[in-house]
């Protein structure tokens, strides 16, 4: 019997299972492949703070907050290295003036640089058509295999069980009531079930038969990797919504990582030629020296995205102690230490003081949509 079963080991999942641990808590994730082998060891690495929503603003100001922490505790790479956003008209540069208002107001310390600041920052950068550039410092990047499986550790070591391999086939409700889950490897009893599987959310909820509609749908996005080029190039995360909403930074081993937004809806997760010559035409416009870089590999992951690109978070009111926390759209990585310390805030208090309120799952229902958050890739 485990009084919480995490369904889904991906980062957010083992993040959450550390916090519940950590608490006291008796805790079960459970794992169909095996640890972060879904959408987080496929994700571009970045962190940041710069959205155009108070929720999200103060909710990843948190998360950067955790980060930081987390890293020196357990010992995994996280560097503050920055987010750079390209500004290429009158109406982007507007548009983030706005946000930079609002993050500033929370005490995220964006502001509008030039073309040639943009320049000292990342000197191989393009800026013949920039305006301005939107930067924040304190943005950053972590390496997901080091960090997932840091937060696995540290969940072990207090108690907590994982289980890869094990896929779950069913839930068992009755009269409102969760009784355990059916997996290959066996019934797991438990009175709690989170929902953790960002892509695959659908599915697990209509196992549960969750009574509400929750529209979280898998588009596939690649990315690709170059041979290593002189480290220190292109510290930050760089960003063009006018290069196909491309995102690209480079790796500590001196790789560029990064994708553009090419994608399809669905579970296939083949990469494409089509992508191959997207993503080098618009890397190259952006960053002329990586003309030279040869990709050495190409792969897909999944944007498990809603139709307004925020996630569903909460407890599903007609299931007792049923939690949904997917549909994270591009954001699920630099969300996770956040989203586990809020989550477990609302199993263990029933509450949170971060403003989960943004991600009511039910407001799909209610035709609430938010505001669309800021996505790349």
């Amino acid at each position: 019997m485990s009084e919480v079963t995490i369904i889904g080991g991906g980062i957010t999942g083992v993040a959450l299972a550390y916090e519940l641990a950590k608490r006291g808590y008796e805790v079960t994730v459970l794992e169909r492949r095996f640890i972060g082998s879904g959408s987080t060891f496929r994700c571009g690495t970045g962190i940041r703070q710069q959205f155009g929503d108070e929720a999200n603003i103060q909710v990843m100001k948190r998360s950067v907050e955790l980060w930081k922490k987390y890293s020196e505790d357990f010992g995994f790479p996280f560097t503050q290295s920055g987010y750079l956003f390209l500004l290429y008209s009158e109406e982007e540069i507007e548009d983030f003036k706005n946000n930079i208002k609002l993050q500033n107001k929370f005490g995220v310390p964006t502001r509008l640089i030039t073309p040639e600041e943009a320049k000292e920052i990342v000197p191989l950068l393009n800026i013949e058509d920039v305006l301005a550039a939107s930067w924040n410092p304190t943005d950053g990047k972590a390496d997901p295999f080091k960090a997932t499986m840091a937060f696995a550790r540290e969940a072990k070591e207090l108690g907590a069980k994982i289980y890869e391999y094990t896929e779950v086939k069913d839930i068992v409700v009755e009269n409102g009531e969760i009784k355990g889950v059916k997996t290959n490897k066996g019934f797991f009893s438990t009175g709690t079930v989170v929902n953790a599987t960002n892509a695959w959310a659908k599915l697990i909820n209509a196992m549960a038969e969750v009574p509400i509609t929750i529209p979280i749908e898998p588009y596939k996005h690649q990315a690709i990797i170059t041979q290593p080029m002189k480290s220190g190039q292109i510290n930050p995360m760089v960003i063009s919504f006018k290069h196909r909403d491309a995102y690209l930074t480079q790796t500590a081993h001196g790789g560029i990582v990064g994708g553009v937004g090419l994608e399809e809806h669905g579970y296939d997760l083949t990469p494409t030629y089509e992508f191959l010559k997207e993503v080098t035409k618009q890397f190259i416009q952006i960053i002329p020296a990586l003309k030279d870089l040869r990709i050495l590999r190409v792969w897909a992951g999944f944007y498990a995205k809603t139709p307004d690109s925020n996630p569903a978070i909460g407890r599903i009111n007609e299931i007792d102690e049923y939690y949904i926390v997917a549909g994270f759209s591009g954001h699920g990585f630099m969300m996770a230490p956040v989203v586990a310390e809020g989550v477990a805030d609302l199993i263990t208090k029933g509450k949170t003081n971060l403003p989960f309120w943004w991600y009511d799952p039910y407001r799909f229902e209610r035709g609430e949509l938010r505001s669309k958050a800021i996505q790349m890739g």
